[in-house]
């Protein structure tokens, strides 16, 4: 199965995002088909030996709307900015000079902006190659600016914001003389004589004809699209606004024609206002539902702008600045103090320490030397190093990044998949019940003129834009906001399910505790000091591959004790080891070790409490007598226990899983205050155990960062990857905590919690206002002598509708954790 996004434009309403699923989910090999209504996008996940995105496209065509033509991953297009040109041939000349580079599929030199537009294939050229060419023309290519790179997507949502705004403005300048002119009058507002109604009917309703002719091209394409869905019976939120405006505009026409005829007093029956207004106030709603839509993508924009545009490549011994874009892997890169990290890659030359806080959430700056981790778009604090790039483009940490939360704001929640589908019924009913409220009316005697106008109320206030926006703005501000605490969630089904949790299993290794042991107590015998015991255990070790052992020699590094040389080595394996140092025989190991040899244990108290505390003791004799006890323990992290507080204060039960036996387990579980211990557990059962929860009906999340936990990651409702884990715990994560803190598995259901109260919120209100919107239009306030709705009302009704479901969402913004 493959999956792929594709951008679409034309569509109007989440009338319109159902259509196209029904459409594309029709077709022979695709699997699923979501469309997200707020980021105009459509994900599908097909067997590309049946189906490609071609014939997806065709029947997105099909259903009335169209695909944005994705360009290809190695196409690239760009402006570079020439120095040195001085007339028309020169541009021609340098046109000649790239258009000769293999890969150059276009070139366009512009003499009067002294740029170069370039379509190219990056996988033929570089643009370095592009700037040589230019060079060899006899001409400068200057840096380019960061903001002149071509984002085609930002280019197609601003033109059209540009265009709504251009259309509104056009609507507003006919509607507002349309307005005074129709309703001035009423309201003893002055109006020229030629144009008053009981004078020159005719003027009076032929100014108002032409008035409203210009708003109602401005809004064409509420006709086009509303009426050709109407006739495929797909009808959606532009066949209601057609239908409406339609109906007042031609009622209005009718009004002059009786007019003409004599019959003037028609002239107190125009009703081109309403179709003048009602076009305006939708384009007003629209053109702002378009900015607020652009807020709510702003964490994508804001990780696309961590990354720098250009790097310091060295190249044959020399420096070269070069756009990121043609950095390549095993590329060696210099930076220096202050600068962004461009890409992922290996340290080879140099020493610094790195803010790495902008995609891990770590404050302190990370120390860097010879063979150190570095990753794309953090801050090198103070020293210069050379690097060579192992991840670039779509592979480095932050490229990755954007995609989980593009993929996220992409999906559907189950909540969300439950508003489409009554927003899909929505129209067709909402029209039988404009129609039936106006036939009702008529029949009960009222006028042409009054059952027309309950009509049109009933079409113009039940727009189902609030619906289609209700959940996947919420989503996508929700995703956003967990990206910029580094809590990566991978979906809308994630972000849902989260809030239900109710238990959390935790692995110990490397998730509560650090996963590296260390030494933790050294206990001495009489005569003999704790640095020479360590001098001693830790030269013993030196030649050990035994991870206890590899504490003992980290703590006399950081002790920066110098270490013996040793004459001679045994490891005895299940045991220890015996070693000889200057002379002086030593046995380190366990107690089965020392009473195979028949030492005299004389700390056993000591012994057995630090086993109690979860601690490995490792007994050290020198010539045959006891020295001493070292204790190693994997020890918890530093924010493991508040962690479990904060989740326990939550009301969430904490269960702990481990393959270590089941003493050391649980001095681990009391020390953070965990409720249940899973205690030598094989890594194989480890799936089985949290089925064992589900089946006693708990939601689950499981929290763990080995390849060992994969399987009870996906098992569980909900799996939670440690950011420093194994790719394949990551991957079979649904969320993935980037600052590797166990805080933000509380961050993550509290996230959730917040973004399904917002969904709720949004579709309580878009289901409240229609609900009461539609009998309110339909004349149920005039059964009990109240007033009648004006269609214009209406008009103003609806787009404040959608509004405020967006407002509301991003109201998530503000979401902070209660750490």
């Amino acid at each position: 199965m493959k999956k792929e996004t594709l951008s679409l434009t034309g569509m109007t309403c989440a009338s319109c995002a159902n259509a196209i699923e029904k459409s594309v989910g029709k077709v022979e090999g695709i699997d699923t088909a979501n469309v997200n209504f707020a980021t105009e996008k459509l994900t599908v996940e097909f067997d590309e030996l049946i189906v490609d995105t071609q014939k997806i496209a065709e029947v997105v065509k099909k259903a009335g709307y169209s695909v944005v033509e994705k360009k290809e991953d190695s196409i690239k297009e760009t402006l570079i900015p020439i120095s040195g040109m001085t007339c028309a041939s020169c541009s021609k000349a340098v046109e000649r000079s790239i258009g000769k580079l293999p890969g150059v599929k276009e070139v366009s030199v512009n003499f009067a902006t002294e740029k170069a537009k370039i379509v190219y294939d990056s996988s033929d050229t570089r643009m370095s190659e592009i700037k040589a060419a230019i060079d060899q023309a006899g001409y400068k290519a200057l840096e380019i600016e960061g903001d002149e790179q071509i984002d085609h997507e930002r280019e197609r949502r601003e033109k059209e914001m540009k265009a709504l705004w251009i259309k509104f403005l056009v609507s507003a300048i006919f509607t507002v003389p349309l307005l005074y002119v129709s309703m001035g009058h009423m309201l003893g507002l002055p109006l020229p004589e030629y144009i008053m109604p009981e004078m020159h009917p005719l003027n009076f309703g032929l100014i108002q004809l032409f008035l409203v002719l210009p708003v109602m091209i401005a809004g064409y394409r509420f006709y086009t699209v509303g009426f050709s869905k109407l006739l495929k019976r797909d009808p959606n939120m532009d066949s209601l606004i057609a239908m409406g405006t339609s109906a007042a505009f031609l009622y209005g026409i009718y009004a002059v024609i009786q007019i003409i005829n004599g019959n003037t007093q028609y002239a107190n029956d125009l009703y081109f206002e309403t179709a003048g207004v009602i076009i305006t106030l939708i384009m007003l709603g629209k053109y702002l539902e378009s900015v607020t839509k652009g807020k709510t993508s702003e964490a994508i924009k804001k990780l696309m702008g961590l990354a720098p545009k250009t790097a310091t490549v060295i190249h044959d011994g020399k420096e070269m600045i070069v756009p990121i874009e043609e950095i390549e892997e095993g590329d060696v890169l210099l930076v220096k103090p202050g600068e962004k990290i461009p890409v992922d890659g290996e340290v080879i030359d140099g020493r610094t320490s790195i803010d790495e806080s902008m995609l891990t959430g770590e404050s302190m700056p990370v120390e860097k030397n010879k063979g150190s981790k570095v990753i794309g778009a953090s801050i090198n604090k103070n020293g210069t190093i050379k690097f060579k790039a192992t991840k670039v483009g779509k592979d480095t940490a932050l490229a990755q990044i954007i995609k989980l939360v593009e993929d996220a704001q992409g999906s559907k929640a189950p909540i969300a998949k439950m508003a489409d589908i009554i927003a899909g019924y929505f129209v067709p009913v909402v029209i039988a019940i404009a129609v039936i409220a106006g036939i009702a009316w008529y029949v009960s005697g009222m006028s042409v003129i009054f059952s027309l106008t309950i009509f049109i109320a009933v079409l113009v206030i039940a727009c189902p834009c609030a619906l289609g926006l209700a959940t996947p703005t919420a989503i996508m501000v929700g995703t956003g906001k967990g990206a910029e605490y580094g809590v990566l969630i991978k979906g809308g089904e994630a972000l849902e399910t989260a809030h239900k949790i109710n238990t959390i299993v935790f692995d110990k290794t490397g998730t509560i505790t650090e996963g590296k042991p260390e030494v933790t107590d050294i206990v001495v015998t009489e005569g003999v000091k704790e640095t020479e015991l360590l001098q001693l255990s830790a030269s013993a070790e030196k030649g050990s591959e035994h991870p206890l052992g590899e504490a003992i020699v980290n703590e006399s590094k950081a002790k920066k004790i110098d270490l013996l040389e040793v004459e001679s080595f045994e490891a005895i394996p299940g045991h220890g080891i015996e070693v000889k140092i200057k002379g002086r025989s030593l046995l380190l190991g366990n107690k089965k070790f020392m009473d195979d040899r028949k030492i005299e244990i004389t700390l056993q108290e000591t012994s057995d409490r630090l086993a109690e505390e979860g601690k490995t003791p490792m007994f050290i004799t020198i010539n045959n007598k006891l020295a001493g006890i070292i204790a190693v323990a994997d020890v918890v992290k530093p924010n493991s226990k508040r962690a479990v507080e904060q989740l326990h204060a939550m009301g969430i039960q904490v269960a702990m899983i481990t393959g270590d036996n089941r003493r050391t387990a649980e001095a681990i579980a009391r020390q953070v205050g965990i409720d249940r211990v899973l205690a030598e557990v094989l890594p194989q059962d480890k799936a089985n155990e949290v089925k064992k929860l589900q089946e006693e009906g708990n939601k689950v999340a499981m929290v763990g960062d080995g390849i060992n936990d994969a399987p009870a990651l996906a098992q569980a409702d909900i799996g939670i990857a440690i950011g420093s884990g194994t790719d394949v715990a990551i991957e079979s994560a649904d969320i993935v905590l980037m600052r590797s803190d166990l805080m933000d598995v509380a961050t993550a259901i509290q996230l959730s919690k917040k973004t399904i109260r917002n969904i709720k919120q949004n579709l309580f209100w878009a289901f409240a206002y229609n609900t009461a919107g539609i009998p309110i239009a339909a004349g149920l306030l005039l059964l009990f002598g109240g007033p009648r709705l004006n269609p214009i009302i209406a008009a103003g009704a609806m787009a404040f509708s959608s509004i405020s479901v967006l407002l509301n969402a991003l109201r998530l913004k503000g979401f902070k954790p209660l750490n």
